[in-house]
């Protein structure tokens, strides 16, 4: 699943992109992507509507339009590909922009899981989705206290907490893996049981394992594209995510993976242990 790095990627690309070109018309090929208004109200509301600007939050893509905010979440495996003449679908293009240009951009994906929503100009903070999240992951917006204070009401294991976007919003499998081997915590640490030692370890963890990962324009794994057709490069860097029997570039110890919360987990035995207090 693209988390924050790879979706900030694709923003940023789009945003070279498409920026001012207007909408001719849309072609929808799955109807289900579409999440609200109805597919023929989502495709009239759409024709002749210009980008304008590109934000972001959490996973959610943003496109600021004339009069409205489409919300785009690309789940497990969308992706958008921009053509500058008359592109060719495939069977797994499901969202079609013709622009007014003779350009198009594919919303692709395999799994068709991701979503799209038009919301009034301004109002994307107001959907369900996006009213959940909690802060992004920057210093000026990712406070230190609130984060300790959220930590210590939880008894939750560390890692699916960190998952469910509520305390920082971003995190998905891969992140939460690196963050947690940068600040030397186990995975099934009970939130509760954390220090604060701990607790501004992984605070610091989590914005700088983000920040290098945006940089890097996110990590290739799979079939990650970049809205320019390009890779990310932060698998590079990972030192536990994907790293299974490799040892530990910080003592050596192979890296193991188990399921935590059902979901494939990385951590060094060694350097992440856990400790008495837990809950498994």
């Amino acid at each position: 699943m693209p988390e924050l790095p790879e979706v900030e990627t694709v923003r940023r690309g789009l945003e070279k992109l498409i920026l001012n070109k207007t909408i001719k018309e849309m072609e929808i090929r799955w109807p289900r992507i579409i999440e609200s208004p109805e597919v023929p109200i989502f495709a009239a509301m759409l024709k002749g509507q210009q980008f304008q600007a590109f934000d972001r939050r959490g996973k959610f893509l943003i496109f600021k339009l004339t009069d409205y905010d489409l919300i785009s979440h690309l789940r497990m495996e969308g992706k958008y590909e921009f053509f500058e003449k008359e592109g060719v679908p495939d069977k797994h293009t499901h969202v079609i922009f013709h622009f007014t240009d003779g350009s198009e951009l594919h919303y692709r994906d395999v799994r068709k899981f991701g979503r799209m929503t038009l919301v009034e100009k301004d109002q994307s903070s107001t959907y369900k989705g996006i009213m959940q999240l909690g802060p992004e992951p920057l210093p000026e917006l990712f406070l230190l206290a609130d984060f300790t204070r959220d930590l210590k009401k939880s008894k939750k294991a560390i890692k699916p907490l960190l998952l469910d976007q509520k305390l920082v919003t971003g995190l998905g499998n891969i992140y939460v893996d690196e963050a947690l081997w940068e600040a030397k915590i186990h995975p099934e640490q009970s939130a509760a049981t954390l220090n604060e030692t701990e607790i501004d370890l992984l605070h610091r963890a989590i914005i700088d394992v983000l920040a290098r990962a945006v940089e890097a324009g996110g990590t290739t794994i799979r079939s990650y594209l970049n809205a320019l057709g390009e890779a990310g490069h932060f698998q590079v860097s990972l030192h536990v995510y994907g790293q299974t029997g490799n040892p530990c570039v910080r003592c050596g110890t192979p890296i193991v993976k188990t399921k935590v919360a059902q979901r494939g987990t990385h951590y060094c035995p060694s350097c992440q242990q856990l400790h008495a207090g837990t809950e498994r």
